[in-house]
């Protein structure tokens, strides 16, 4: 499972058993830092995952800045409420990428908001299967 973390909307991709492709999956709105943990929790066994991928957004310099802080306290404490590892990839450019993917697919505008998150994701997922 690989997940776009962000203040308001977490994107999700699940690879096939496989795992040689990655697949949006859907986008969850945050609520609060418990409510969305258990949410995770119950995905996870739900999906039967065995690791998580997270999107680390990395400044373009290479540094780390403070959404890449925030970004890795949650995955800290994703992995406490999981028991699960979670693995950081560099996601510089992903949203742009993503943004690029529906825009030539022709989805409007106001529906790009809603998918963008869930293609970040699979993204992401692509970018660590690839390696």
């Amino acid at each position: 499972m690989a997940l776009d973390y962000g203040d308001v909307r977490i994107g999700i991709a699940f690879s096939d058993l496989l795992q040689t492709i990655a697949s949006p999956f859907q986008t969850y709105r945050r609520k609060t830092l418990p409510e969305d943990l258990n949410y995770f929790l119950n995905l996870v066994k739900e999906k039967e995952v065995s690791k998580i991928i997270l999107g680390l957004p990395v400044n373009m310099d290479g540094s780390v800045g403070e959404r890449a802080l925030k970004t890795k306290e949650f995955g800290e404490e994703l992995s406490k409420a999981t028991g699960l590892e979670v693995e950081y990839v560099d996601e510089r450019l992903t949203s742009v990428e993503a943004e690029e993917i529906l825009i030539s697919s022709g989805v409007r505008r106001e529906k790009r908001k809603e998918v963008i998150d869930k293609i970040a994701a699979a993204l992401i997922l692509e970018s660590y299967l690839n390696r």
